[in-house]
Formats: structure tokens, C-alpha cells, sequence
């Protein structure tokens, strides 16, 4: 079953309090476990190659400033 954020966020705030405080809860600990997954991705060398990319921007001279 897939929803639309609009969905989402009407079922998010018709949840009671206690269930809401549940779901977020559980949000939380979902984020924190994808940014952990994340940083464990750039510890493993997974995300070196962005490194290559930009050092190879700057010996180019194309570069951009964020």
C-alpha cells in the first residue's frame, strides 16, 4: 500500500496522543538507523569515489562553491 504525504500527514495528526507519541518514536529511531547506515556507507570507502569526483573538479578548475 503506498501513500501520499498529504495522506500521511492527516493520518499522522488524527492519531491519538499516545500513538503518536508511538509513531514518532518510532520515526526517530528509523531516522537515526538510516544515518547510521549513512555514515557507516562513507566509513567503508563506499562514498570515496565523490571525493575523486571533486578532487578532480578542482584540478580541472570546475569546481563550484556550494
Amino acid at each position: 500500500m503506498r501513500f501520499n504525504i498529504h495522506e500521511l500527514e492527516m493520518a499522522v495528526t488524527a492519531l491519538p496522543h499516545d500513538e503518536y507519541a508511538e509513531f514518532r518514536q518510532w520515526l526517530l529511531q528509523a531516522d537515526w538507523e538510516k544515518w547510521d547506515r549513512e555514515i557507516e556507507d562513507a566509513t567503508a570507502g563506499r562514498l570515496d569515489f565523490l571525493v575523486h569526483e571533486a578532487s578532480e573538479a578542482k584540478r580541472k578548475g570546475t569546481l563550484r562553491d556550494l
